[in-house]
């Protein structure tokens, strides 16, 4: 009982870490962004009575940090708590994630009307990748050394190699605007993701394929197999049934990982297929715009999801494995 407290305040503590310095650095790197977001939103031909309204209101008249430089003052100025980074993180401790700058509405009301969208490629792309990467990679491990393992290799190892914002553009021309069997951009029906999570997964299965083939070569050498055969069980049997089941605990692992890649691959993948996930809001909405808010929790949300997505591969993996044990 004191080990699985002790594993939970861990967990808990990692993922406040991970999440505070995330957020902190994409701050950082917003604030020192040349441009004024007053500007950005309003546009040049506002008033300056106008821009400093703007800035009053969402407290750009405030320090962004601990610490300003003021050469008037000859140097840097201690701004101690009054700053619009400790605004941002008491706000946030209430559940507040503030106000779109461009918009006004609620952060968190304009994520949570993109996030499904966002969950809902990412997970499209994982199954594409699943259901490419398995069979290719048992067929890859089966076959090793002949004529379909090379072939096999040789274009997962394209796959890894091309990125999205080819496939993506190659997809829309060959199957939506030579074919025209599919939606070229857009979130309006079943066949509208089809594109972008082939275009999202393609990369992943690739990269999957070459661990399953791994994994089950590695198997194959095992005692466990060559006493199934001894029993007169079939081949198929013996792959699917028995070297699969422990050739795809290290897999598992890397799905869990690249949940994370997943999410930001979709920045651009939504980008090209004009798809209304978090990625689609984050650039056009959030840094285009310069609205810092957005950003923060665009960014919040995502650091947060990867890190959920790790916690829950664990327990599979302690789940398809009971020998592992967290350290």
């Amino acid at each position: 009982m004191k080990h699985k407290l002790l594993d939970i305040a861990r967990r808990l503590l990692i993922l406040l870490l991970v999440v505070w310095t995330v957020v902190s650095l994409v701050t950082i790197l917003i604030e020192f962004v040349p441009g004024d977001p007053a500007t950005a939103i309003l546009g040049d031909q506002a008033t300056p009575e106008a821009l400093d309204q703007f800035r009053r209101r969402h407290g750009l008249d405030r320090p962004a940090f601990f610490a300003s430089y003021n050469a008037d003052e000859g140097g840097l100025r201690w701004n101690g708590m009054e700053n619009r980074y400790v605004d941002y993180w008491r706000a946030l401790l209430r559940g507040d994630m503030g106000n779109s700058f461009r918009t006004d509405r609620p952060v968190r009301e304009l994520i949570l009307s993109r996030y499904g969208a966002t969950i809902q490629l990412a997970v499209a792309a994982l199954l594409v990748a699943i259901s490419i990467a398995v069979p290719l990679g048992v067929v890859a491990g089966t076959n090793r050394g002949n004529l379909l393992d090379n072939a096999l290799s040789v274009i997962a190892l394209v796959g890894i190699s091309l990125p999205s914002f080819v496939v993506g553009p190659l997809l829309i021309y060959l199957f939506a605007v030579w074919l025209g069997w599919l939606a070229p951009s857009g979130r309006f029906g079943w066949s509208s993701i089809i594109l972008p999570a082939v275009t999202l997964g393609a990369a992943l299965s690739a990269l999957l394929t070459r661990m399953v083939r791994s994994s089950v070569i590695e198997e194959m050498g095992e005692d466990y197999v060559r006493t199934a055969r001894a029993k007169g069980l079939g081949e198929s049997t013996v792959v699917y049934k028995h070297v699969l089941k422990n050739g795809l605990i290290p897999v598992v692992t890397v799905l869990g990982l690249q949940l994370g890649v997943l999410l930001a691959g979709a920045i651009i993948t939504e980008k090209i297929f004009n798809w209304p996930g978090i990625g689609l809001l984050l650039v056009e909405e959030g840094i285009n715009k310069r609205d810092y808010r957005l950003v923060q929790g665009c960014v919040l949300v995502i650091s947060v999801t990867y890190i959920l997505a790790n916690t829950l591969t664990d327990l599979l993996y302690r789940r398809l494995d009971p020998r592992i044990r967290v350290s």
